[in-house]
């Protein structure tokens, strides 16, 4: 389902900075070996996701959904100096080509790969974070949700991406995604415990501040 006309979209694209070289490979080499490559954060969301970074200017950093590493190497643009952001994958097939990249941008010592189930490796984080990002399993969102907030310091920031999720959130579907996904908003829109605002970036981004 379309959400953005096409050449709006095109037009976005063409008035947003150009990711770096490394970026661009990584993203060609998702879309030629990798199924699901639409997954990719992409230029225009990348760019948003560097942007924030850049303004917050976080000391920790949460990831739950690497995939193949292009919105981890975005977010830890705005780090600090000696900063750390926690990735989390379950896929381990997809660990050689997230070290890779994380190599190539010479980040070793600042993105840190956690493979397996984001629900059982979050408690087992003992941190405080400033800037979150979830783009995982959406049945799941709500549950991230909560041990995500648990986290993150007060005034820090939680972004959530596919909370549109390609229009379906306001159509009859009856699917598990998009009850999780619908789930997921009333929940946050009725949480006292945080603000929030929906942005209609790409698929639908819900950026969430603690207060």
């Amino acid at each position: 389902m379309e959400i953005i006309k096409e050449s709006i979209a095109q037009y976005a694209e063409t008035h947003t900075s150009a990711p770096t070289t490394l970026l661009q490979q990584l993203e060609r080499e998702t879309w030629l070996k990798h199924l699901h490559p639409g997954m990719v954060s992409g230029k225009l969301q990348g760019h948003f996701l560097s942007m924030i970074s850049y303004m917050i200017q976080p000391k920790n950093i949460l990831e739950i959904g690497t995939f193949t590493g292009y919105s981890a190497l975005c977010l830890s643009k705005g780090l600090q100096e000696n900063g750390i952001l926690d990735t989390i994958e379950l896929d381990e097939e997809l660990r050689p080509h997230i070290e890779k990249y994380i190599e190539k941008a010479g980040l070793e010592d600042s993105i840190k790969l956690h493979i397996g189930n984001a629900l059982d490796l979050l408690p087992k984080l003992d941190k405080v974070y400033d800037l979150a990002f979830i783009d995982a399993d959406k049945i799941n969102y709500s549950n991230y949700y909560e041990l995500v907030l648990e986290k993150v310091r007060k005034g820090g920031f939680i972004l959530v991406d596919n909370v549109l999720w390609f229009g379906k959130v306001i159509s009859d579907a009856t699917d598990a995604d998009t009850i999780g996904i619908r789930t997921f908003n009333k929940k946050v829109q009725e949480d006292k415990r945080v603000e929030n605002v929906l942005l209609t970036l790409r698929d639908g981004i819900m950026l969430i501040r603690k207060i």
